[in-house]
């Protein structure tokens, strides 16, 4: 991966993260790695923990942001969600995909609950 594409990711999930703290959530880890996976932010919303998937796709060639969130990264996703869940008290949680196909806080598209076990 180019450094220019590493920093346009790190500028995504910093615009992310202030669109979803804007609306009430409560960012608790960024760029939660584990053996197993790897998710782009862990969240509070409520009483409900929210794994995040922060997807920056400039083309549509492909199905765009949202699109490429596919079955394989939901189950890398979901693996490294299940990794933290295991030293974490019971609680309600959901998988949401931030999607943006520029670096623009308008274009933000915010799926909540967008894949699940």
């Amino acid at each position: 991966m180019s450094i220019d594409r590493r920093a346009a990711g790190r500028a995504a999930e910093r615009l992310a993260e202030h669109f979803l703290a804007a609306r009430g959530l409560v960012i608790l880890e960024r760029n939660f790695r584990c053996r197993v996976g790897e998710v782009d932010l862990i969240a509070r919303d409520g009483a409900t923990l929210v794994f995040v998937e922060v997807r920056l796709r400039a083309g549509s060639r492909f199905g765009g942001a949202a699109a490429s969130v596919d079955a394989r990264k939901q189950a890398k996703v979901l693996r490294a969600a299940r990794f933290y869940l295991a030293n974490q008290p019971d609680r309600p949680c959901r998988c949401d995909v931030v999607a943006l196909d520029r670096l623009d806080p308008d274009r933000i598209e915010w799926i909540r609950d967008a894949f699940s076990a």
